[in-house]
């Protein structure tokens, strides 16, 4: 069932996005032993049917626990492969589920800004993406997304290895290295992307006014 989901809505997300991908090239063609996380910016809902489109695998991700109210589509994300957590409640049941998947070879989708940007920057990476890496002993594919004009555009960066990554939940300055990578590796991305697209994003627009005043 959940392989037949997918498909149609892998098919949905391409044609309702006409989506253009760079670093293809940086998907891993098999899951690493243990799985992977995927990092990315947080602009819609649709975030994750649209990554899970152009990377093959089978997906968990976390959801805030509001989604889950809705009978129907609480069971279309499950099928998914969502799970709920109570936004800023401490939810250390959600973290050892992404670990434990994460050993089952699944591909983890997480948004490591903890809530989807207005206007297009990145904010800093949380903790829970350095907890859940260091964890688990797995890599990371940063992935960066950007909407305009009906179109998507995702990008996919380099793997950072677990090595460069792995950190104890009591190293709290470790912590704060990794969610520095992560979110540097994010922004980055980013700013390839929009080079090579040429699309301004309102941050860029206000950014400009603010220097000019």
């Amino acid at each position: 069932m959940y392989y037949i989901l997918r498909f149609f809505v892998s098919i949905y997300m391409r044609l309702k996005w006409h989506a253009v991908v760079f670093g293809k090239e940086n998907i891993p063609k098999h899951p690493h032993k243990g799985g992977f996380i995927i990092a990315a910016n947080h602009q819609s809902y649709t975030d994750p049917p649209l990554i899970a489109a152009f990377v093959n695998g089978k997906f968990s991700f976390i959801a805030k626990a509001e989604l889950f109210k809705k009978k129907m589509f609480a069971l279309l994300i499950r099928y998914c492969g969502a799970y709920p957590v109570e936004r800023g409640a401490g939810d250390t049941g959600a973290l050892d589920r992404a670990v434990s998947d994460l050993k089952k070879g699944r591909i983890f989708v997480i948004f490591p800004e903890g809530t989807r940007s207005k206007d297009g920057s990145i904010a800093k990476a949380k903790s829970g993406i350095a907890l859940i890496a260091g964890m688990a002993n797995v890599p990371v594919l940063p992935c960066c997304i950007v909407y305009k004009d009906n179109r998507a555009y995702v990008s996919f960066g380099k793997i950072i290895p677990a090595e460069a990554i792995a950190v104890k939940a009591t190293e709290r300055t470790e912590i704060r290295r990794v969610c520095a990578l992560i979110t540097d590796s994010l922004r980055q991305l980013q700013s390839e992307m929009l080079v090579e697209t040429k699309i301004v994003l309102p941050y860029m627009i206000e950014s400009k006014d603010e220097t000019e005043v």
